[in-house]
């Protein structure tokens, strides 16, 4: 995962870890579930809303249409209803109601949460690669796995209780024959679905959490802040990356007095992103002279990033 504020970089180094990783011959998958992602961008594909896209040999990347997964998600709770009660048709209270939840934005968080979970359960790839949303928007996807976990034990055990009445009014009516309980039984699939997730998120031994920053007073400010938030939802910090470092040897060359101080006051930074994160701080990626799109500028960030 590549995480911090918009525009530092998270979708370039994405797409470079993704590249590299695939030139040594692993299947991998890039995937964003930002609605203004870039990865249509740097790939110069129409990527939005069509699943996992064939990039090049070994590299997939797939952008996740809200919208579309909200329907998709209206469906499956369709159905679900349907087969738990034995309905041919939903009452239209109960379909009033799934259209009014629906445009609640929570409903839109959890369809796209529910989506990263099938990404990342179903297991049909040797790395993940995830081009995380900016910072309190991550921060708030990696919580809900926390709350959706605890709301769901809450059900759960209530759900619990009730089928332990059901079991001793069926004894005293000398009743032998239960239904299975299919509301149990999906409160528990999902439990298990998102503890799973929540497994390999927190999993410092399979998942890896990147910060990406720049040389800049108010990034290192906030990226300090966002790894103590990072830290309490126990998301493995593997390491800092410093993206858009201007190059030393234009200190040797006749430069605007301007960009001579540009390069003073990065030193400074660098110097300050050494004494706060030391050893963690992994690479430094210089500024390029042209937007990196398409392959040929993805190797070669790939190459300052892995190489």
């Amino acid at each position: 995962m590549f995480g911090g504020k918009g525009g530092l970089g998270k979708t370039t180094f994405s797409a470079a870890m993704g590249y590299w990783l695939a030139q040594q011959g692993h299947k991998v998958l890039v995937f964003s579930v930002d609605p203004q992602a870039s990865l249509s961008d740097i790939f110069q594909q129409d990527l939005f809303g069509k699943g996992p896209v064939q990039i090049m040999d070994n590299l997939f990347a797939q952008e996740i249409d809200a919208d579309q997964r909200v329907k998709a998600y209206q469906d499956e709770i369709r159905q679900k209803i349907r087969a738990m009660y034995g309905m041919k048709e939903l009452p239209e209270e109960v379909e009033s109601y799934i259209q009014a939840a629906s445009a609640e934005p929570a409903m839109e968080e959890s369809a796209i949460f529910d989506a990263v979970v099938d990404i990342v359960v179903a297991g049909e790839y040797d790395y993940y690669i995830y081009d995380l949303v900016p910072l309190g928007h991550a921060l708030y996807y990696l919580s809900m796995a926390t709350v959706y976990d605890a709301w769901i034990e809450k059900i759960t055990s209530l759900r619990e209780q009730m089928r332990e009445y059901d079991q001793v009014a069926a004894h005293l009516r000398q009743d032998s024959t239960m239904d299975e309980d299919a509301i149990l039984n999906e409160l528990l699939y999902i439990k298990d679905r998102i503890q799973a997730s929540s497994r390999i998120l927190t999993d410092s031994k399979h998942t890896a959490f990147f910060f990406v920053l720049v040389p800049e007073d108010m990034i290192i400010a906030d990226t300090l802040k966002a790894a103590e938030l990072f830290s309490r939802f126990k998301v493995p910090i593997s390491g800092y990356v410093v993206n858009r470092v201007l190059p030393e040897e234009l200190k040797t060359q006749d430069i605007p007095e301007f960009l001579r101080h540009r390069l003073d006051m990065q030193a400074r930074h660098l110097g300050r992103i050494n004494d706060t994160f030391g050893a963690q701080v992994l690479g430094r990626v210089p500024e390029l002279e042209r937007d990196v799109t398409g392959l040929t500028m993805i190797s070669r960030v790939a190459d300052y990033l892995c190489g």
